[in-house]
Order: C-alpha cells, then sequence, then structure tokens
C-alpha cells in the first residue's frame, strides 16, 4: 500500500494514483504504461481522439478491468490517514467500501427498469441500509439541484424520460450517493447544444460541492471527464490529461492545453474547431 502524498502544491492528497499501467486486448495494446495522478479536489478531463484508450482508462480506474502490468491505486475514505489502496489486490467486499463513496454518470446514463424514485434509492438501500422514509427528502433535494420538479419527477417510468431528463436523473443517481469522487463517461454524448451547455453547469456546480466523510468531515469533491466535448473544455478549464496511442500525450492546465503548437495535439484542434478558434494553416 502506498501513503497518500501531496499534489505539486503540497496541499491535497492523492485521490488517484495510476503508475506503469498496460493493458493488451488480442495481443494489441490499448494502454502502454499511463502514469497519472488525480489529488483530492481536482476536476480532470481525459481527451484524445477514437482508440487513444480513455474508455479503457475508465474501466480500469473504476476496477472493471484488471491491468495486465501496473497498478491502479485509489484512497480509502473510510478510514482517516488510511494508505492508498491497489485495485487489483481488493476483495470484494473490501472494494464495495471503496466504491461506496464514488459515483458513475455513464454515457448512455445507465438508468434502470423502474421509476425515477426506484432509480435513486436502489443503492442507498443496498449499500447504505436507508429506508423510504430517509431517501425521500434526499431525492427530492437532488432532483431539484438537477433542475427537475420532485413531485412531477419520482413516480414517473424511466420510458417516460426524455433523453435530457434522464441525463438529468443520471446525474442526480449520482449525487444522492454523497460522493467524494465523481466519474463522467462522456456526459454530453447525444445533446443538442443547449442541454449540454445545461449538463456544463451541472457538472460545475456539483464539483464545487464539498463531499461528507464517513468522520463527519468534509473533503473537495474529485471529478474525472471522460469526453469529446471541446465546449466543456472551454466552460469547465480543468487539468486536461490527452491520451495518444495508449499514453499520456499532454498532462496541464486548459490554457496551455489550448495554446499548444505541439504538432502531436494541433490535429486535434483541427478537428474540433469549437474550441480552437484559430484556423490552424
Amino acid at each position: 500500500m502506498t501513503t497518500p502524498t501531496p499534489d505539486a502544491t503540497g496541499t491535497r492528497p492523492d485521490e488517484i494514483l495510476v503508475e506503469d499501467l498496460h493493458k493488451s486486448f488480442d495481443a494489441h495494446p490499448v494502454l502502454r504504461g499511463i502514469n497519472l495522478r488525480v489529488a483530492r479536489g481536482e476536476l480532470v478531463a481525459i481527451v484524445g481522439g477514437s482508440g487513444s484508450g480513455k474508455t479503457v482508462l475508465l474501466q480500469h480506474l473504476i476496477a472493471h478491468l484488471q491491468p495486465d502490468s501496473g497498478r491502479v491505486l485509489v484512497a480509502d475514505h473510510e478510514t482517516a490517514g488510511s494508505p492508498l489502496r491497489d485495485l487489483a489486490t481488493l476483495s470484494e467486499s473490501e472494494l464495495d467500501r471503496i466504491r461506496r463513496h464514488w459515483a458513475v454518470v455513464f454515457q448512455r446514463n445507465a438508468l434502470l427498469s423502474g421509476t425515477v424514485l426506484e432509480n435513486l434509492s436502489l443503492w442507498l438501500r443496498e449499500i447504505h441500509a436507508l429506508t423510504d422514509e430517509q431517501i425521500r427528502p434526499r431525492a427530492r433535494r437532488v432532483l431539484e439541484q438537477v433542475g427537475l420538479e420532485p413531485e412531477r419527477t419520482l413516480a414517473l417510468d424511466r420510458s417516460a424520460l426524455s433523453g435530457g431528463m434522464a441525463k438529468r436523473v443520471a446525474i442526480a443517481r449520482a449525487l444522492i450517493l454523497e460522493p467524494v469522487l465523481i466519474f463522467y463517461d462522456e456526459p454530453t454524448s447525444g445533446l443538442d447544444p443547449h442541454f449540454a451547455s445545461t449538463v456544463h453547469e451541472l457538472i460545475a456546480e456539483t464539483h464545487a460541492r464539498a463531499a461528507a466523510l464517513p468522520d463527519g468531515s468534509t473533503a473537495p469533491l474529485t471529478s474525472l471527464i471522460i469526453t469529446h466535448d471541446t465546449a466543456l473544455l472551454r466552460r469547465l478549464r480543468p487539468r486536461v490529461v490527452m491520451l495518444r496511442d495508449g499514453a499520456v500525450g499532454f498532462d496541464g492546465s486548459y490554457e496551455a492545453f489550448e495554446s499548444s503548437r505541439d504538432p502531436q495535439i494541433l490535429p486535434y484542434f483541427e478537428q474540433m474547431p469549437m474550441l480552437n478558434r484559430r484556423v490552424v494553416a
């Protein structure tokens, strides 16, 4: 196990630490030695072209895939001062304990069959053993936070939700868990520009909230976003990590990313004119 270390500013401990991560499928390398440190409270966007390894990296970060070599270490929020834990070494019960402080907003929302209330309630019942009386006030609160009227929404079936409403419910389902770490997988994919901008604001507002820890203290929320949405980058101005051919090709501020003249980065801007307004000759 590795003890959490301060970030580059010396003030924030690590939330995620990826060390020399490799993954291949059918002898085809997808991740080629990824190294990544995410400090507590950071807002990080993982970008890159199709096939660069973004989704496979996310699957490792949430322990849906095991690495061929290398490690993914994460903070353990159950015990203050606990060392970082290697996901590959955890038992199922230990992994469940770590994950109870995470939330994932999936690209296609991944809402279950049933009502909005049932979707919001499931993990609170199964993981936190909360009752309906405890869940309903939290459900109302998070629906209001994402701009939905609770009394009109709680009883709606998943099939009755528009695409925009389904995305809001997916974010509300993440918020109701009161996570310390939120993963967003292409949160604006398939949305029209107007609603995508609303999701940008929801992510910004969510990231600004403090997360509650088991010992009663609070911690800044950590957000990690897999995205192709250049307007989202422009709005949130996160730290940007660009993957290229399964490796980290850039890691720095949005401003440094946007102004880079790196010949490996410029083609990305050529494909994404909404992000880079200058014309590249």
